[in-house]
């Protein structure tokens, strides 16, 4: 814990506090892209220490709550599937489907098995040649890397019984769909340090120059989280829009090209549909043509599906940082983490979930 405890030094919160509140004149608007900032942030109390003209809104940086609802159905259709082993992250078994999820296969009989690794799911591949091994393949650029290096290892032991479920998405097409939006708020970001621990931030700085944006890439701890929030309140104040980079003992401007180039490999970028928000245009990674035999959607011949969001769930505009989770009617009531409505509310990313854990749910929810 050495090494984390010194980023949430408390005096140490509370002068950055003291700065931001010393420097701030109007009222500002930063989005944090991951959503695993949304949670330090509300489970430190850090939005509560920050002096009132400073609004965050959270962004839709979370892979699991973008996920696409056709996507899970395709998800429920594979995994019901005899043939199947389905392999997924933990987070991804309670997302739901139009007709359930990755739980209900289970209790129902699908093998569906929690993996911490696609490189696990290869294994059993190889332990279960007479079975077919499906990989539920989500995230940002960060999980990438070992998703594509599954396809080549599963392809250099020729494996046949092997293929992923592919639902990648990409941060930058991300932030300027939200820019782009006619109801945008959004006047600097502080953007996702584990993204840019593999892809580096060299794609912010046109995207900064074009919408005149301050963009600080930030870490998760307290500490790291108010140094972004400082850096972009300066830039604000004194009319910069320039990409600073707060987390250097982990992010490089060229980020780990290693990492990019199998990425690159074995991934081609497609339009990507982002739940909650819409189509994206080259949002998203898709396998190569030729890496079409480890593609799941053509191994089992899986068509467009037609689906229907909850009608009462307003996921999407949490996701879009329209509304805070609490101004949903749903959120705390329908909705709650036993009950979801929305991936927002199961995701350990989700806004609505760190909502609900650190007892924001208690709170009346005011209007911004």
């Amino acid at each position: 814990m050495k090494y984390l405890d010194e980023f949430r030094d408390g005096p140490k919160a509370q002068k950055l506090a003291e700065q931001i509140r010393r420097m701030v004149t109007r009222r500002w608007h930063i989005m944090e892209v991951c959503g695993g900032q949304t949670h330090s942030i509300i489970r430190y109390g850090i939005d509560q220490i920050l002096p009132p003209e400073i609004e965050l809104i959270h962004g839709p940086g979370c892979p699991v709550c973008v996920t696409p609802l056709e996507t899970i159905d395709k998800a429920l259709a594979i995994a019901s599937r005899p043939e199947v082993i389905f392999c997924s992250f933990g987070d991804m078994l309670r997302v739901p489907g139009s007709q359930g999820d990755l739980f209900t296969i289970k209790s129902r009989g699908g093998d569906v098995r929690v993996v911490y690794s696609p490189l696990d799911a290869v294994r059993i591949a190889q332990r279960e040649p007479d079975r077919q091994v499906v990989f539920f393949a989500i995230g940002f650029e960060t999980t990438a890397p070992a998703n594509a290096m599954a396809v080549k290892l599963a392809h250099r032991l020729g494996l046949k019984n092997f293929s992923l479920l592919v639902s990648h998405v990409l941060v930058p097409p991300a932030i300027e769909a939200i820019l782009n939006s006619p109801h945008n708020r959004v006047q600097a970001f502080l953007a996702a340090g584990h993204v840019c621990s593999v892809m580096g931030y060299w794609q912010y700085p046109p995207v900064a120059k074009k919408y005149r944006v301050p963009i600080v890439v930030t870490g998760f701890e307290p500490l790291d989280l108010l140094e972004g929030i400082r850096r972009a309140v300066a830039q604000l104040e004194s009319g910069r829009a320039e990409v600073e980079n707060a987390y250097p003992r982990v992010v490089s401007y060229e980020g780990n090209q290693a990492a990019q180039a199998v990425i690159h490999e074995v991934f081609t970028t497609t339009d990507r549909v982002w739940r909650g928000i819409g189509r994206i245009p080259r949002s998203g990674w898709r396998l190569r043509e030729c890496w079409a035999q480890f593609d799941a959607e053509c191994r089992f011949g899986l068509q467009q599906l037609q689906v229907e969001e909850s009608p009462v769930c307003m996921s999407g505009q949490v996701l879009q940082g329209l509304i805070k989770p609490p101004e949903c009617p749903a959120f705390g009531k329908q909705c709650t983490p036993r009950t979801p409505l929305g991936a927002t509310m199961v995701s350990a990313e989700g806004a609505c979930a760190a909502y609900y854990n650190y007892g924001r749910h208690r709170q009346v929810p005011v209007s911004q």
